[in-house]
């Protein structure tokens, strides 16, 4: 029997780490500390919660198949909340509502590439990236970031080849947590320009980033269109992950190559999420500017308490948004050494060889840490059990 496209890819990351939880007990003194997932844990705002409510019992549109690119007032919102964050011009026409980023992703993956071409992707990579070139039969070909994360434009002018069709940049980084300077972003820009390639960049963590200001400037390019696909989420930033809300942001031709495929998988994006998203553009940049000021608090945290860890041979390799990337300084790999931890610390996280090529030695020393769903006094705990752990 011939193996099925799922079959070309490894069980989803999140699925496998939940499956250690299996038979294993947690004491009240010594509660799990889940720092597997970046996802909110809590559900969106009351006022958003009652918008939504109101949606549900007035707008009968709510509840019907919309336009498959999205709710135009939704578009047109987001056009102009781009531009006001990085300056230029967008246009509602150049902006579609997708179900998540994930989707997002693979729409426009599979409006560029045939099967066996190839999308470079800077490695640790987001595991959903990778499993779906994996089912969609494209070769994403690893980026390696060395000890910074940061991407080489050099090495990945190296990798560039006739069936390449696009550089995948994410930032804030997920798993790494770095977030990219906007000099090296632009240089990533003018590769692909240069190379007639697409460059896919994805902000899902965008309103977390902890520098002030436009975090690049591409949109400012007046042709920032004919190489840019610009990826988004709503999910993080208005807690809305189960309405799976996304965007991309492209030229208009290219968005009517993404119509096929969301027209052909979910038709049209959530609808009640939309509306939910498009509430939060117009009122809760006071509440987002505080859910910020608490992440950025809680990376301090990190920073400010690592160097009780350092001192074990632990090392912060990267950290921002929602994620520290740290390497563990036991002989045991990664993937052993995670499940190990659910026993021996109440820790449930996600080891590197998860976001990393079988063959990168990388990943076996890398942990990943999703942080916001825990505060200054979790990670003061979580600190004191790893301290706590023998070699």
């Amino acid at each position: 029997m011939t193996p099925s496209r799922t079959s070309a890819t490894f069980r989803p990351p999140i699925s496998e780490a939940i499956s250690w939880l299996d038979g294993v007990t947690f004491p009240p003194e010594r509660p799990l500390i889940n720092v597997s997932q970046a996802a909110p844990a809590v559900p969106p705002p009351m006022p958003l919660r009652e918008a939504m409510a109101e949606v549900l019992l007035t707008d009968a549109s709510a509840h019907l198949y919309g336009p498959d690119l999205g709710y135009p007032p939704l578009r047109a919102a987001l056009a102009d909340r781009t531009a006001q964050i990085y300056g230029g011009t967008v246009s509602g026409k150049q902006v579609a509502i997708t179900s998540g980023c994930n989707q997002a992703f693979a729409a426009a993956t599979m409006a560029l590439c045939d099967q066996g071409d190839e999308v470079i992707i800077p490695t640790p990579w987001y595991f959903n990236h990778k499993m779906w070139c994996d089912m969609a039969g494209f070769r994403a070909m690893p980026l390696p970031t060395g000890e910074s994360l940061l991407p080489d434009p050099e090495r990945a002018h190296a990798l560039i080849g006739p069936r390449t069709r696009a550089i995948v940049l994410v930032t804030p980084n997920n798993p790494g947590g770095v977030e990219y300077p906007a000099p090296l972003i632009a240089a990533f820009r003018d590769l692909a320009r240069e190379n007639g390639l697409k460059l896919i960049v994805d902000e899902t963590y965008r309103d977390f980033h902890s520098r002030s200001g436009a975090p690049h400037d591409l949109f400012t390019d007046p042709d920032w269109a004919d190489t840019l696909i610009h990826l988004y989420s709503f999910s993080k930033a208005y807690r809305l992950t189960g309405h799976r809300v996304g965007a991309m942001i492209a030229s208009q031709d290219f968005l009517s190559e993404v119509e096929k495929f969301i027209d052909s998988t979910t038709i049209c994006p959530n609808q009640l999420g939309q509306r939910a998203a498009l509430w939060g553009i117009e009122n809760l940049d006071q509440w987002l500017a505080s859910e910020r000021d608490e992440i950025l608090s809680r990376r301090a945290a990190i920073e400010a308490g690592f160097p009780r860890l350092e001192a074990q041979g632990w090392h912060l390799q990267g950290l921002g948004a929602y994620f520290a990337c740290v390497q563990h300084p036991f002989e045991m790999p990664s993937n052993l050494l995670a499940p190990d931890l659910v026993r021996r610390a109440g820790v449930l996280l996600l080891p590197g060889t998860m976001a990393t090529p079988a063959d990168d030695p990388a990943g076996a020393r890398q942990l990943r840490i999703a942080f916001a769903n825990i505060d200054a006094d979790g990670i003061e705990t979580l600190f004191t059990r790893l301290e706590n752990l023998v070699n």
